[in-house]
């Protein structure tokens, strides 16, 4: 039996890689009401990124939106990591309101 020979289920530890806690990339869903759009990001891209493509698909600007994730704001300046997002989770996209008083 040589050194390099493997006997156990399991790929040597230097052909297995390095082992990450969680994946790169999550898949989160924007959902508005009406309609979900999906995207796949990174968990240290800033969520500026994913709130201008949803606005620029809704035909409006990210300034007239707000983004809510567990029923806390979202802002432009955090990432899916800093919100302890997982993949599948889901952002709540608003219309933003001006007013209210009578």
């Amino acid at each position: 039996m040589s050194d390099t020979e493997n006997t156990g289920g399991s790929p040597p530890a230097a052909e297995a890689g390095p082992k990450e806690e969680k994946g790169t990339h999550i898949n989160v869903k924007v959902s508005d009401g009406t309609q979900e759009v999906f995207f796949k990001v990174k968990r240290n891209t800033k969520f500026r990124r994913l709130m201008e493509a949803f606005a620029k698909r809704q035909g409006t600007s990210p300034d007239t939106m707000r983004f809510l994730v567990d029923g806390g704001r979202v802002h432009a300046d955090q990432t899916p990591e800093d919100l302890d997002m997982d993949d599948g989770d889901t952002i709540e996209a608003h219309r933003a309101q001006i007013g209210g008083c009578l």
